[in-house]
């Protein structure tokens, strides 16, 4: 139930002492894991941890990417497709949260666009056209993604689009060549 559809719980809530609010507000925000780590980066992080989080969650999207850390192999076998699939909504799990705690934008463009390069870098042969069902799948999956990435990289300013350019223009490319539209 919402406070809202419920004026008077609302109006009792606001008419706690400070002391009372102060207790239930911190009962209510240990119980959403999310919400804790929305304000934790809010209220005592700064910049450099901003930076800081944007490395770590770069190299974990690039270890997670690496064909040798994984059973993914560019070969198109149906567990090639499921993994493959697995691995990127995985990652995007990752840049979800990220987005959610830290509000940044750019760095979600930025890493939307890291995790479908390396997907077509390292696996290009799960990217063509192929018989086996699931890879329909994979595909429909890289092509919402796709869309989702390119719209959020079009409200991007322009100057924080060219810094990204490059990525932008590999996937763009690749997604043509192989009906990824």
């Amino acid at each position: 139930m919402s406070l809202h559809k419920d004026p008077e719980l609302k109006e009792a809530v606001l008419n706690l002492s400070p002391r009372e609010k102060d207790k239930l507000l911190i009962r209510l925000i240990s119980k959403d894991k999310m919400l804790m780590k929305q304000l934790h980066f809010q209220l005592l992080e700064d910049e450099d941890d901003l930076s800081r989080r944007i490395e770590s969650l770069r190299e974990k999207l690039n270890e997670m990417s690496n064909p040798n850390r994984s059973d993914i192999k560019n070969s198109a076998v149906y567990s090639n497709y499921k993994g493959l699939t697995s691995l990127i909504r995985q990652q995007s799990g990752l840049i979800n949260e990220h987005e959610k705690i830290t509000k940044d934008k750019f760095s979600e463009v930025e890493f939307r666009l890291l995790i479908l390069e390396n997907a077509f870098k390292t696996y290009p042969i799960l990217f063509e056209k192929s018989y086996i069902a699931i890879s329909d799948k994979l595909h429909r999956y890289v092509i919402a993604r796709l869309k989702a990435t390119l719209t959020k990289y079009d409200k991007l300013h322009e100057d924080l689009q060219f810094d990204l350019q490059e990525s932008y223009n590999y996937i763009t490319g690749f997604a043509a060549e192989n009906d990824l539209y």
